[in-house]
């Protein structure tokens, strides 16, 4: 357990001199959300793109930032095309990571090797090789990594896990998580590719094959491509929505140093099963569905982003679904009335952080473990990795989360991912 802490004012009121410095790997609809979270209180010095006019693009905002903001630092933003240039630099102290899946690994390592803190989008792996790979190099190297695990920074997700660790639900039987599918083999055709994208580059550790627009589509974008959908880059929606509520589950079940021990098939739907005997369900996503539903012996507690629902001893405490069904509340409404029912005097309190950025950089200068760190999206990645596989193979599988390797005789080398492929080094 960790102390709640409230963000110091000198995160953001620094001089430009003593500001953390950025460098981006990543320069697409998620990065340009990111960038507009760190700018006001780093300075950005690099941006990098395997795609020309992305990186251009966000060189050009983030100049004109400083030329706006003159205040906040000099217009000192340089573009890379190759990550490796943008790592070996002395005078950036943090990275942030928002690229394909099938990268996260190597910019980690790349990062925390050349003595930088790292923020890396979600799922922070795309094997489980790579996951074991991630959380030694971190240690190792005594860095700060925060895993785009947002949901750990929503007060909804925070409470429901502090009201399940807390008993107020009684003893947890089950948790269901709603998300959608694994990823699928790539079948793409080739297709054209205009001039600006360094498509080696973009397929990095992935296995070689022909351009297609599905994969990278070209130039600026408001939208999430759809490389996530393929296991050769992405981790499906399992990786993806089930990375978040995963992590909750986790969470609320004091399972963030470990893990599950078997995972198997029920009615044709992943189970993992932890050393508490707790299974956790994956269910398909539903409307207006919640994506963490913990079932106790005396209670249900049911959470999503705007979502919240409380049941104890079948009666509803708090519950807020969607504004037509509860118009005449909100959300933070109801978390509060939950929490000031059971939790006043709690004896677990959970990690509080209320902006996932700033928790980051405020733990880049503590020198503390932030609330979504690296062994806790490693592990998480792991559960998310450990589901594809399940469903890939069709084969129930024992995994032992204190050696982080197969158990029981089941799994093949593998199924660890990147056996076939140097995963740290692009191709040329």
């Amino acid at each position: 357990m960790a102390a709640p802490f409230i963000i110091p004012s000198r995160v953001w009121s620094n001089p430009p001199s003593d500001r953390i410095t950025m460098g981006f790997v990543g320069a697409g609809k998620q990065s340009h959300y990111l960038i507009s979270k760190f700018l006001p209180a780093t300075q950005v010095l690099a941006v990098c793109d395997v795609d020309t006019n992305r990186r251009m693009h966000a060189q050009q905002r983030v100049r004109q930032f400083y030329a706006d903001n003159k205040e906040k630092g000099a217009i000192d933003c340089k573009e890379y095309g190759d990550y490796r240039e943008m790592m070996e630099r002395k005078d950036i102290d943090t990275v942030c990571i928002a690229t394909p899946d099938h990268w996260h690994a190597a910019n980690i390592l790349s990062a925390v090797r050349n003595g930088k803190d790292v923020y890396c989008e979600k799922p922070l792996t795309h094997s489980i090789r790579e996951s074991i790979e991630v959380m030694k190099a971190v240690s190792k190297n005594k860095r700060i990594v925060q895993t785009g695990s947002q949901q750990r920074s929503m007060k909804e997700f925070r409470i429901a896990a502090e009201l399940v660790r807390n008993g107020c639900i009684g003893d947890i039987d089950r948790v269901e998580c709603r998300f959608g599918d694994p990823p699928q083999p790539c079948l793409l055709g080739e297709e054209a590719m205009e001039p600006g994208l360094d498509w080696n580059m973009w397929l990095g550790p992935a296995p070689l094959r022909p351009y297609n627009s599905i994969l990278s589509p070209r130039g600026v974008h408001d939208f999430y491509p759809l490389w996530r959908a393929y296991k050769e880059y992405g981790t499906g929606s399992v990786g993806d929505w089930g990375a978040h509520h995963l992590d909750i589950a986790q969470w609320g079940l004091d399972m963030d140093d470990s893990g599950p021990v078997e995972i198997r098939l029920i009615d044709e739907r992943a189970a993992l099963i932890y050393p508490n005997r707790v299974t956790l369900l994956h269910k398909g996503p539903e409307p207006d569905s919640f994506g963490v539903h913990f079932y106790g012996s005396d209670g249900e507690v049911m959470a999503n982003r705007g979502r919240f629902k409380l049941i104890v001893k079948r009666k509803t405490v708090a519950e807020f679904v969607t504004r037509e069904k509860n118009p005449d509340t909100t959300c933070a409404a109801e978390v509060q009335k939950a929490e000031e029912a059971f939790l006043k005097s709690a004896k677990v309190r959970l990690y509080e952080s209320t902006s996932h950025t700033d928790d980051f950089l405020a733990c880049v200068k503590s020198r503390s473990k932030p609330v979504a760190n690296e062994q806790i999206g490693g592990r998480t990645a792991i559960s998310c990795h450990l589901i594809n596989q399940l469903y890939f193979n069709r084969a129930a599988i024992k995994w032992d989360p204190v050696k982080l390797r197969f158990a029981g005789g089941t799994g093949h080398p593998s199924w660890l991912g990147a056996n076939d492929r140097d995963w740290e080094k692009p191709k040329k």
